[in-house]
């Protein structure tokens, strides 16, 4: 059953995300919920230990431009700040070197070539700390517990004989994860991928179901098609949103019968096959209006995963950096500054991993002596745009118990009834940050609705 958000302790995390001088190396999740002090130094290597009697924790991590006593993390009145110790290189919140600062959620904080962020409002599993494992499949992983929940339950579902439907934006790795869901199947078949999209309209039936010799002109020998092609093996159906609704109907007969009857043929052909499907389109509201068959989305449907856009696991940005160095053989000379972990890690990708893997690839390219910074990343990431420009920390004192904000949000979500929305309209707030303030303060929408 998958996780629900209720049913876990929602609490602050501090994420390793990167280091820039071993941008390979695996993030880390810090869960702080039982915790008020992280003190950071340099260390011969990464390591997490609990001071024995006191809830305190002590980061060593293997960075050269990292002090013996660089910073500390520090829970002040409900609120974590961040103290600098004295370090040499500085203490830097959200690109700001700062003595001292309240952090928000969200807020980026780097110490020599290490950045981190911190989130508030994420669910406590009980560990004190994660790091994702290297035998992990490419793609099945991620510091965000929430969505690793959902990845091992899809990795538990990968061998059974069920329809997987992934779903979410361009460029958020619909692709990678129906490899990774094949390769865990122990399928003997190959995986074959299919763009819907791409199919030409007056063949679709034949491209997919293929043809008997002499079935029409030009069919000169026998072909078995794209479905047949997949037989013990895994069909990726991708875009399958943008299939014409004239041939979902023989798309579904497949599915049910499990068997294909070529064009000019006279028997079905039995095939043995796995089905993943991938869209970014609501295929919900269009079996709503029409636009797409609702049975063939409910066969579809055995289980359902959404990938989050990477503007929503940023947390997990180092996580595939790494695997993207691996992938283009840079894995072991390629260092990344933490101006440009920065950058990175502000920008909003719009496409996504996609958007991720074309930019390090170009900047591995214009980048002197393997290592990518600022100036390498193109002018959208690395420049210095009005909405690229980092927010200064806050150096007002932590919030006193009796919260303003908080008081206010109360009133608010009395008022309109639990409506986040509309809460969001009131204060001239973005509906993301009142959603991150009712986490913060634990507050339920739901219980102000009447």
């Amino acid at each position: 059953m998958r996780r629900r958000s209720s049913d876990v302790d929602l609490g602050p995390c501090l994420f390793l995300v990167a280091r820039g001088h071993q941008p390979t190396s695996p993030p880390l999740r810090l869960r702080l919920n039982r915790h008020d002090q992280v003190e950071v130094r340099r260390g011969e290597a990464l390591d997490v230990a609990p001071r024995h009697g006191e809830p305190s924790i002590d980061l060593a991590i293997p960075d050269t431009k990292i002090s013996a006593r660089h910073a500390r993390f520090e829970r002040c009145l409900g609120a974590w700040c961040v103290k600098d110790d004295g370090s040499k290189n500085g203490t830097f919140v959200n690109g700001h070197r700062v003595g001292q600062a309240v952090l928000a959620d969200g807020d980026t904080i780097d110490v020599g070539d290490t950045i981190f962020v911190f989130r508030d409002g994420i669910a406590q599993d009980g560990e004190l700390t994660y790091q994702p494992s290297p035998s992990l499949c490419r793609g099945m992983a991620s510091v965000l517990p929430d969505l690793q929940a959902e990845l091992d339950e899809l990795a538990k579902m990968a061998a059974a004989p069920i329809t997987i439907l992934v779903e979410g934006e361009t460029g958020t790795g619909k692709e990678v994860i129906a490899r990774a869901i094949h390769e865990l199947s122990a399928r003997t078949g190959a995986l074959v991928p299919v763009n819907c999209g791409g199919l030409p309209g007056e063949r679709v039936e034949a491209e997919l179901f293929g043809w008997k010799r002499g079935a029409f002109s030009g069919a000169t020998a026998d072909h078995e098609g794209l479905i047949r092609a997949a037989d013990e093996g895994t069909l990726l159906l991708d875009e399958i949103g943008d299939l014409p609704l004239a041939d979902q109907a023989s798309l579904l007969r497949v599915l049910q019968e499990r068997e294909v009857l070529p064009i000019g043929g006279t028997r079905p052909v039995a095939v043995d096959l796995r089905v993943i499907a991938a869209t970014h389109r609501p295929l919900d509201a269009m079996a709503s209006n029409g636009t797409f068959r609702g049975d063939l989305l409910a066969r579809l449907s055995g289980y359902r995963l959404r990938l989050l856009p990477l503007r929503q696991r940023r947390e997990d940005l180092g996580l595939i950096l790494a695997d993207v160095l691996r992938q283009r053989g840079e894995a072991e000379s390629c260092r990344v500054t933490v101006g440009a972990l920065r950058a990175l890690l502000r920008h909003d990708w719009p496409t996504n991993i996609r958007g991720l893997e074309q930019t390090i690839t170009r900047s591995l390219v214009t980048c002197a002596q393997g290592v990518i910074d600022v100036d390498d990343l193109p002018p959208a990431i690395g420049g210095a745009g009005p909405s690229a420009a980092p927010q200064p920390p806050s150096h007002a004192p932590p919030p006193a118990p009796s919260d303003p904000l908080r008081e206010r949000l109360v009133g608010l979500l009395r008022e309109h009834h639990g409506n986040v929305a509309a809460v969001a309209r009131a204060m001239g707030k973005a509906r993301m940050q009142v959603q991150r303030w009712v986490k913060r303060y634990r507050l339920v929408p739901d219980e102000f609705r009447e």
